[in-house]
């Protein structure tokens, strides 16, 4: 991702904390644009905006995103990335980021708050009071007690958990179904994961805390929730489009379920749900994540994340950036700086389009970055051709357009390092060319192998890759050359696979090789071939 040292402009269609809001003011080369979410200012906004701030609600689609030709950044506010077209984002190279997590304590107390006031009745009871009504009909306003209740959950994600952590306070049993994870992965031993029938046949209460996917839209159906325990409450501060909102509404009419509380709506505002009008509902208007300490948190969090990944510091919580989980971007950042420069050195000996990019990474510190490794190198072999358009996100996808093949290789011949990252791409036509690169000092980059040439050189600046004879006089002519056309050698490096035949050099220089030096240096009987190359760290 190329690093913008100034003038950023961020658009927030958002409420945000006068603190983070400053945050973002104060800092270097950067103005902040408010305007309320609505299509027409955001629109014209979005003219000038390297980076736009949201929250749900707000639907940024391909028609937009193209309305954005400075657009670097998307923040969304809070976990759901919901009306965010995220694939024309990422054709565009744009990074998508949220919040997970952010407010996730908040969202737990908020579930936990929906199953005591449904328990309880609480809402009829301060209902009938401010009526003028005490103990109107006791026997109707009967609750029910958490303890010894059977809790359900639908997810076992960061809500789900402190939700789980919480109700096992109140004496609960806890089931969960979550189909990304096993028994391993549940470290507190007293929530028993289950399947889904198991869980809707023996939960008391069922509490939803899964994402809005192709896979949930609509998982609570009528079918579904006909399975559920009679007399079951069912509790949704998780994603409206998860319930079938007319199915539910008819089991809390049949008696089938005894209640349901619902933070989140098909439709918001859901002034046509069906469930707006039934006594045994509980409703609340997404304020899963309303709390001073949650909006603090969140603010903070978006601008500080969407100021690092304007200045190309790092890229937490990025939803399309193509990397493995687990690689943080900071541990990774030097291996991709040396894969970048490995690309720029393939565009430069390329003779012939790409087609095939063979990736290998061996040692412990790089073993798990193959991905986020082969992704900076297609940036490294792109952007000479594209220009700054391409960064980390559309790479892969820019790639796939010009028919380039992307693998995970073993055995590539080349040298021996504790951490080695290589690279073989094949050309139309058959030919391939290797390189090899390592860190020294677990931050500068070396290339330390080009097809059977073993060499150590840095990749930076202005560069000179040149294929020759191996013959007396060669660095003298070459010499003579620049020195005439006032072309300073910063370094000079010379590969041979044997004594006689044939050999590659690679020449830093402090400015680019002239045009006419370039032709008068490929005209030299000695030389094979000669490109000029330009690395650039960014």
């Amino acid at each position: 991702m190329r690093e913008i040292v100034s003038n950023h402009h961020i658009l927030v269609a958002t409420d945000l904390t006068e603190t983070s809001l400053n945050l973002m003011k104060t800092a270097a080369g950067v103005t902040v644009e408010m305007v309320p979410p609505k299509l027409g200012p955001v629109r014209e906004g979005l003219k000038a905006a390297h980076a736009l701030i949201l929250r749900d609600g707000f639907e940024i689609d391909r028609a937009l995103i193209e309305a954005a030709p400075a657009l670097r950044v998307i923040g969304r506010v809070g976990a759901g990335i919901n009306g965010i077209d995220v694939g024309a984002a990422t054709e565009r190279g744009i990074v998508v980021m949220n919040t997970p997590g952010a407010s996730a304590i908040a969202a737990a107390e908020h579930t936990l708050s929906l199953m005591l006031a449904l328990s309880r009745k609480l809402v009829t009871a301060h209902t009938s009071l401010k009526d003028g009504y005490w103990l109107l009909d006791r026997k109707r306003q009967a609750g029910v007690q958490l303890h010894g209740k059977t809790l359900g959950l639908v997810g076992l994600g960061r809500v789900g958990r402190l939700v789980a952590a919480r109700a096992l306070a109140f004496g609960m049993t806890v089931v969960a179904y979550d189909p990304y994870l096993n028994e391993d992965a549940v470290q507190n031993e007293r929530i028993l994961l289950t399947s889904f029938n198991d869980l809707l046949s023996r939960a008391d209460f069922v509490s939803l805390h899964v994402p809005a996917t192709r896979e949930t839209t609509g998982l609570f159906s009528a079918d579904v929730i006909g399975r559920m325990k009679a007399g079951a409450r069912l509790i949704n501060t998780a994603q409206g489009s998860v319930v079938d909102e007319g199915a539910l509404a008819d089991a809390l009419k049949s008696g089938k379920l005894a209640g349901a509380a619902v933070d989140v709506y098909a439709e918001e505002p859901p002034y046509n749900s069906p469930l707006i009008a039934l006594e045994n509902v509980i409703h609340t208007p997404r304020i899963g994540d309303n709390t001073v300490e949650a909006s603090q948190d969140l603010s903070t969090l978006i601008a500080e994340q969407v100021l690092d990944a304007l200045r190309g510091a790092d890229y937490r919580n990025v939803i399309n950036l193509p990397f493995m989980p687990g690689v943080e971007f900071e541990t990774a950042r030097p291996y991709m700086h040396l894969a970048e420069c490995m690309g720029a050195l393939l565009h430069a000996l390329a003779r012939s389009p790409v087609r095939r990019v063979a990736v290998e990474v061996r040692g412990d510190d790089v073993g798990a970055m193959v991905k986020p490794v082969a992704v900076a190198l297609l940036r490294g072999l792109l952007r000479p051709a594209l220009g700054e358009k391409v960064n980390y996100i559309n790479a892969p996808p820019l790639a796939q357009e010009r028919g380039i093949a992307v693998t995970q290789t073993k055995g590539l011949k080349t040298a021996e390092y504790a951490n080695l990252v290589s690279c073989q791409v094949t050309l139309e036509g058959g030919e391939s060319i290797l390189i090899a690169g390592t860190l020294l000092g677990e931050a500068e980059p070396h290339i330390v192998q080009i097809n059977q040439y073993k060499m150590n050189f840095v990749p930076e600046g202005d560069m000179l890759i040149m294929g020759s004879f191996d013959q007396p006089g060669v660095i003298g002519r070459v010499g003579t050359l620049m020195a005439t056309n006032a072309v300073n050698i910063a370094s000079w490096h010379t590969g041979r696979a044997e004594r006689g035949g044939q050999t590659l050099t690679v020449l830093t220089l402090d400015a680019p090789i002239p045009t006419a030096a370039l032709e008068a240096l490929r005209a030299l009987d000695f030389i094979r071939h000669a490109h000029p190359v330009a690395v650039v760290s960014g």
